[in-house]
């Protein structure tokens, strides 16, 4: 009796150690490079590169659990390589729910793989069961880092702080600045009051669905792929209100042309790829493109293969050309997805490699000053409360 209690102690004790391990496993084999670090770019890119004010729409760090302000030899992106990469502003994005069996085309909303990871991870156990609680505690995260990076961190929430930040970068750009945002709007757990809740956490960006249709609309990978409920109508609203930025990536064709008839405010999309240069379902269309950029917005170019058809500098740029041709290069940003599960040319170090890929794609360095943050830069201090 005594021997078998202990081999099912020590089963027990096995496999708690591969349930806590998996986490950091999943880590370095879903968020990948094409070739590891250091980037080299030619001289000529790096000396530009240096001189640009750096912006990405979206990155997804904070669901893993990986210390942002130490260097880390897998995943995409922590303070040290943000730095090291010349990112003057990162948007870190929360994500809370993700299907089982999930894919581009079609994704039920009744199971969810971020439960176990959250479990996994040791995550607080409001988190186990709320979605809004766990994007408040990856809120709770970002600031938690910002106040221990000895102000190379810095957390904007309002025009006032961008303004000071770009100040200070302007004299010493080693510094980031960190805007909050949620990868869909199921954290709202269908109660409009959620969206103050998430307001006051920080968050100032607000996708609207990721990978299923929610209470606020259909998702390019639901089931319906409706557009804007009456809930979600409210909810746009509400945004408008705060001045909070309504986020368009994942969001259902029907969905984003609901909100675009409603917004009076410029609207983005994080991350993204174009039709016009790779196919697929989440990716916009021609209509959508100028339609997004009429209202003042950016589009936020995606790095990973669903989004630009491959693994590689040239077709981010390609992308990139395509929507500059379209509409115009201010209405043309960068939206990586790094530590999205996506596989990437590089990690966020390596971003002189897409300058050097602009330059080398005939664009000029004002365009490209524009391309890489200028265009995040404007529509921030245009939008942020």
């Amino acid at each position: 009796m005594r021997k078998l209690l202990i081999a099912l102690l020590l089963l027990v004790a096995v496999g708690l150690g591969i349930f806590f391990y998996l986490p950091g496993f999943l880590d370095r084999e879903m968020n990948t490079v094409a070739a590891p670090p250091p980037y080299r770019a030619s001289d000529e890119a790096e000396t530009l590169h240096k001189t640009l004010f750096v912006a990405d729409l979206h990155d997804d760090a904070l669901l893993w659990n990986r210390n942002l302000l130490e260097r880390h030899d897998f995943g995409h992106s922590d303070l040290p390589r943000l730095l090291e990469g010349h990112v003057g502003l990162q948007v870190f994005s929360t994500v809370t729910k993700t299907p089982r069996g999930l894919n581009y085309e079609s994704n039920g909303a009744d199971s969810d793989d971020i439960t176990l990871l959250v479990m996994a991870q040791r995550w607080p156990r409001a988190t186990w069961h709320s979605l809004l609680e766990r994007a408040l505690y990856q809120g709770h995260k970002l600031d938690e880092a910002a106040a221990g990076s000895q102000g190379k961190l810095i957390l904007v929430r309002s025009r006032e702080d961008f303004t000071k930040y770009l100040a200070d970068w302007e004299k010493d750009p080693n510094r980031v600045a960190a805007i909050l945002a949620t990868e869909g709007l199921h954290p709202l757990e269908g109660k409009l009051e959620n969206v103050d809740r998430m307001y006051d956490a920080g968050f100032r960006i607000m996708g609207l669905t990721h990978f299923f249709d929610n209470e606020v609309g259909g998702s390019a990978h639901g089931l319906e792929k409706g557009g804007l409920t009456p809930f979600g109508r409210r909810v746009i609203e509400r945004l408008e209100e705060k001045k909070m930025l309504v986020d368009l990536a994942h969001a259902s064709r029907p969905l984003i042309d609901d909100v675009l008839n409603m917004v009076e405010r410029p609207v983005l999309v994080s991350h993204t790829g174009v039709e016009g240069t790779c196919p697929g379902t989440r990716n916009l269309s021609d209509a959508h493109i100028q339609r997004i950029a009429a209202t003042g917005g950016v589009i936020g170019i995606g790095y990973w293969d669903t989004a630009v058809c491959d693994t590689s500098v040239a077709a981010i740029v390609k992308a990139i050309r395509y929507v500059a041709d379209k509409v115009g290069v201010r209405h043309v940003a960068l939206g990586s997805d790094f530590d999205g599960a996506v596989h990437t040319p590089f990690d966020t170090s390596g971003l002189a490699q897409l300058t050097q890929g602009l330059k080398e794609a005939g664009f000029s360095e004002a365009d490209i000053a524009s391309i890489m943050g200028g265009n995040v830069r404007r529509l921030l201090l245009e939008s942020l409360p």
